[in-house]
């Protein structure tokens, strides 16, 4: 294996003159530099990057880190788009990215900063995490540069990258107002999500705006789960029968939903609409298409990537990115008959 010390002797000057130049230092004649660059070449030379990280004292390397990663993520292929967005972004610079998971337990066995040492990366895009989860913490008060997805936190070191999640619920919920609907129910997430209260702030307002009064028996938590959407379905329309919408804040607990108006004998539209959250791959295929608030996951790691790469190359003029949601009117949905 081809090391500096045969590029130095090749091209005739020191091993510090080959080190600097390989690194990129402003002080090593250029005309010089070129002829070390030869050499490399020549010599098929791939350079050592743990020995480079620590002279360097930076590896290269971003994390993706992500809670909660299950077999149940797969179905709404959240993660996977926001990851393709991040390597997008990141394909594009010298950064390589690296994928690790954790959860609530795991954060209490090993500090976020612990685990960005082991895992040697300059900086950390995290996607997942719970309002009441050690780590959020831990990363506002850390030096290590962050992006956060779907948390509305910011520092120095800290930026973060998310949807218009009120609006967008908003969008939801007056799109069945304007279709003759009063009586509303919403399934939730779950209370330790950011998105959650956002979403559930939209709905809220969009009630107000209409002169419609919000009922606590109208809401209830589906935690983004396809099977506990279908329970909270059947809790919400069993002990309210008289509802003729519902507002879910994810797709999976969208589709759960319908699972559960069918098992009820209750049809969609004809007697009830239903309106998703995310616009996954599955809600065009389920039966009938799954009317749903569209962000666009992709670009939400593409710009999470870009933010911590201006972070860690301190060219970073905002700390914060809201992208736009839009309606994707299907089959789901109809205008009440009085």
């Amino acid at each position: 294996m081809t090391t500096i010390k045969d590029i130095a002797r090749v091209a005739g000057v020191s091993v510090t003159t080959v080190s600097r130049a390989l690194n990129g230092y402003s002080d090593v004649n250029e005309d010089t530099r070129k002829k070390i660059a030869q050499v490399a070449k020549e010599l098929n030379y791939s350079p050592n990057s743990i020995a480079r990280s620590l002279v360097m004292k930076k590896s290269k390397t971003i994390g993706l880190l992500v809670s909660g990663f299950t077999k149940e993520s797969v179905k709404d292929n959240f993660i996977v788009e926001v990851l393709a967005g991040i390597n997008e972004f990141v394909s594009g610079s010298d950064y390589d990215l690296v994928l690790f998971n954790t959860n609530s337990s795991k954060q209490r066995e090993k500090t976020y900063t612990q685990l960005c040492k082991e895992r040697r990366v300059d900086g950390v895009i995290i996607q997942g995490i719970r309002t009441d989860d050690p780590y959020l913490h831990e990363v506002v008060e850390s030096d290590i540069p962050c992006v956060l997805i779907d948390i509305p936190l910011e520092s120095t070191n800290v930026s973060h990258v998310t949807t218009d999640n009120v609006l967008g619920a908003e969008k939801a919920v007056r799109h069945l107002i304007n279709q003759g609907h009063r009586n509303i129910g919403m399934i939730n997430g779950h209370e330790f999500a950011f998105v959650s209260q956002q979403r559930l702030e939209g709905y809220h307002a969009a009630l107000r705006q209409a002169q419609l009064e919000s009922k606590a028996d109208y809401l209830v938590n589906g935690a983004f789960t396809e099977e506990s959407g279908r329970a909270a379905a059947h809790q919400l329309l069993s002990s309210n029968p008289e509802i003729t919408a519902i507002f879910c804040s994810s797709d999976l607990m969208a589709i759960g939903a319908m699972s559960a108006a069918k098992e009820l004998d209750i049809k969609i539209p004809e007697d009830l609409s239903i309106v998703g959250y995310d616009d996954i791959l599955l809600a065009s295929y389920v039966s009938p298409k799954l009317t749903t608030i569209r962000q666009n996951k992709f670009q939400l790691g593409y710009e999470a990537a870009k933010l911590l790469l201006d972070l860690l190359t301190n060219q970073s003029e905002t700390h914060r990115m809201v992208l736009e949601t839009k309606l994707i009117e299907r089959e789901s949905t109809n205008c009440i008959i009085e």
